[in-house]
């Protein structure tokens, strides 16, 4: 159903740059704005808005983010102009004819030459270098007395989000200048403040409201700035105005993930203990520093791993390069770091000729229930590593594995086995600042039925049906009777959104809070009617009432408590710290060695703590695998030289579809926390975490025996193919020349 306030909306379509770097000379607008159904062409001079700072204070602070490029555009797909028309197929006719003057200057796509500040995107500041993280040097010594030493450059390809649903908005202005925003985001406390920020408005005077959104994985936290100049023209026309991008423009306008070359270096004796880890980080910011540029400095403290290793070092720098924006891509950080460990560990025992699996389980942390304290600064909540890893070995039948790998091998079939393995530990939680808190509100109506407000901003989660649950444990009111709101600051002006994998241990357990102390309210006014001592008042679930221990008869209904007066309670739940989910996982891969197509089976330990609702918890694990997987086998963004994107549409930016999608083997583990009376760790990133380095792993493992050391991500069939070839061709040549 159309929502009348939008029935007069105009639509926005947008003018973007076709050229990675360029000084833009001029704009004209004057053939676009006499088009048909044209409202207006807005340019930056015209809305009047400042480009942002770097959201973060240790970011280079002359790499400001403008809403419309005014002056030099600087990745394929940057905005320019915007232009409002009265039907939305007009806008795209009208856009192509505001007639930009470029003139292209030099671009650096690759981020080892941005590092070399040759081409500067911001030549104010000197420098292509947003940030940096930990020592300028590394010592020299580190690896010492180590009897075996690997070192190898692990690239975590860029990836596009690719959600379900593109990015959308509509805004309408009231008479007093106030703004409702509709947006598909994750948070729509934190984009009502960045909309505010940029337009230079309170923030009483925007209100954000989140309808269902068609996935996110951390790409939709927030605002962008085609967010704001939505917003701010419609302030400028004083009219309703609506978005909505295609799919091209999602693939070069959305923030995008990964982006990382790690240099990973191990060192240790052959008995297959690790004595020490390096973790060099260079980081791909895109054009613009956002969250894609702190990014190493979760890959960072997460890369001591789930291992006990006596010596680490790591230090990261992330850079600007001509290409779209990097940001927070399901796992944030996180995969980077156990991807590079994982690979980094499968090189030592291939060096020192041990197992993958053996090694791992010599230098795995013990299991813990008190926090644990690692070099780089993480605090792990609670963890059995070691159990597992032989959890997954067992479910998986290693052993008979590898025994059949060892069979194809001694006969050189077509189809090789490969096996790999990762095991991990990530954040989950973690505050964007402050302590890691969330509200909830719970109010139960006269008619006996509930309503349940969320800070948090569900995506396909299933928090609906989850916080119902919790809220009907403690009152019996029966959850198709308990309806949960999110998504709409005027209603939940403090929340914080969903993202991180924060939401049942925060979000919940605010909710669970909630409904207790709701519960104890009305335990004291059932004791005050009944003159009882509130001690002896116990709530009858099946009823969904309140009476006497023992006295059936004296039960008083929530319904009816609500009738008397109102029975509402607001609640802040805050927790001591992040949690540390953990797993292990086996991929089983047979490639093709003709053609170097593989086929996958997965077997996976995710150990999320107390699992509330299974069903959920499965969704969450298996959206987790089928990306992972798609990065490890043939995702990635492409840019040419001069910077043009390569992968700008689905025909050829290739994901797994739900009929290439793996066999998922689930094993289950749970090894609760203290950190929330629940017991819950986050589960919306590990599958993701786990899954793409022991696919990874597994790919190189069944092409091991012919040569091959290493093959970057995606392994896709070609790469597979040009690698096993080349291991060949070099093999062939140490022969001849023997």
């Amino acid at each position: 159903m159309r929502d009348p306030r939008l029935a007069d909306a105009f639509h926005l379509t947008f003018v973007r740059s076709p050229m990675a770097h360029a000084r833009i000379l001029g704009v004209d607008t004057a053939a676009a704005a006499a088009a048909p159904g044209v409202v207006a062409v807005l340019t930056g001079a015209d809305l009047g808005l400042a480009s942002a700072p770097p959201m973060m204070p240790d970011f280079n602070q002359a790499m400001a983010l403008p809403p419309l490029a005014s002056d030099v555009v600087r990745y394929v797909g940057e905005c320019v102009a915007a232009v409002l028309t009265e039907q939305a197929y007009q806008g795209e006719d009208a856009a192509g004819l505001v007639d930009v003057e470029y003139e292209p200057l030099p671009a650096v796509v690759d981020m080892r030459d941005a590092a070399r500040d040759d081409v500067l995107l911001f030549p104010e500041s000197g420098t292509n270098t947003v940030c940096t993280f930990g020592p300028a040097d590394f010592a020299e010594d580190l690896f010492a007395g180590c009897e075996v030493v690997v070192t190898q450059e692990v690239h975590n390809q860029r990836v596009a989000v690719a959600s379900m649903e593109s990015r959308a908005a509509a805004v309408v202005p009231d008479d007093g200048g106030r703004l409702t925003m509709w947006l598909s985001t994750q948070a729509a406390q934190l984009a009502r403040g960045a909309v505010a920020m940029w337009l230079g408005l309170p923030m009483e005077q925007v209100r954000v409201i989140t309808p269902d959104v068609g996935g996110g994985f951390g790409a939709k936290v927030g605002a962008d700035p085609e967010h704001v100049v939505v917003a701010a023209a419609a302030r400028h026309v004083g009219r309703p105005v609506r978005w909505a991008e295609s799919r091209s423009e999602n693939m070069v306008g959305m923030c995008q993930g990964r982006a990382q070359l790690n240099t990973v270096t191990v060192g240790g004796n052959r008995d297959g203990k690790v004595l020490a880890y390096r973790l060099d980080v260079l980081q791909d910011s895109g054009a613009y520093p956002r969250f894609g540029a702190f990014l190493p400095a979760l890959t960072t403290l997460m890369a001591p791993a789930v291992y006990d290793f006596p010596a680490i070092e790591t230090r990261a720098r992330s850079v600007v390069t001509n290409t779209t924006p990097t940001g927070a891509y399901r796992g944030a950080g996180r995969p980077e770091a156990t991807h590079a460990i994982e690979r980094g560990l499968d090189l030592f025992a291939a060096e020192i000729g041990m197992d993958p699996a053996e090694v791992r389980r010599r230098n795995l942390l013990p299991a813990f229930t008190e926090p644990h304290s690692t070099p780089t600064g993480a605090v792990y909540d609670t963890g059995d590593y070691p159990g597992a890893l032989d959890r997954v070995l067992w479910a998986a039948g290693y052993d008979d594995l590898r025994a059949d790998q060892a069979r194809r091998r001694e006969r050189g079939d077509v189809m090789q086995l490969g096996i790999g393995l990762c095991v991990y530990v990530e954040i989950t939680g973690a505050p964007l600042e402050g302590a890691p808190s969330e509200v909830a509100d719970i109010q139960v109506h006269a008619d006996g039925s509930a309503t349940v407000l969320t800070g948090t901003s569900p995506h396909g989660q299933g928090h609906a049906t989850a916080w119902a649950m919790l809220a009907s444990e403690e009152t019996g009111i029966p959850i198709d009777k308990i309806a949960v709101v999110h998504g709409d600051t005027d209603l939940v002006p403090d929340g914080t959104g969903t993202f991180g994998s924060r939401s049942l241990q925060q979000g919940g357990a605010a909710v669970r809070q909630a409904t207790i102390e709701l519960v104890e309210i009305a335990r004291q006014r059932v004791a005050e009617l009944l003159e009882a001592n509130p001690d002896d008042i116990v709530v009858d679930t099946t009823r969904a009432a309140l009476q006497v221990a023992g006295s059936p008869a004296t039960a008083v209904t929530f319904a009816e408590l609500a009738a008397k007066e109102p029975l509402q309670v607001r609640s802040v739940f805050t927790a001591p710290g992040p949690t540390f989910p953990f797993g292990a996982h086996v991929a089983v891969v047979e490639v093709d060695v003709r053609t170097g197509k593989a086929r996958l089976r997965l077997i996976a330990v995710d150990d999320a703590g107390t699992v509330l609702n299974p069903l959920l918890c499965e969704g969450q694990r298996h959206g987790g695998y089928a990306q992972g997987a798609a990065q490890a086998l043939m995702e990635e963004v492409r840019y040419d030289v001069d910077g043009n994107p390569e992968t700008s549409t689905l025909a050829n930016y290739p994901f797994l579809s739900a009929t290439e999608v793996p066999s998922f083997e689930l094993v289950e583990m749970a090894t609760p926390t203290s950190y929330n009376s629940m017991g819950a760790k986050g589960i919306g990133e590990a599958g993701t975490i786990g899954a793409t380095p022991a696919i990874h792993n597994a790919v190189i493992d069944a092409v091991a025996h012919l040569g091959v050391r290493h093959i970057d991500m995606p392994t896709t069939p070609q790469r597979v193919w040009k690698a096993i070839n080349q291991a060949t061709e070099a093999r062939q040549t140490t022969e001849a020349a023997s």
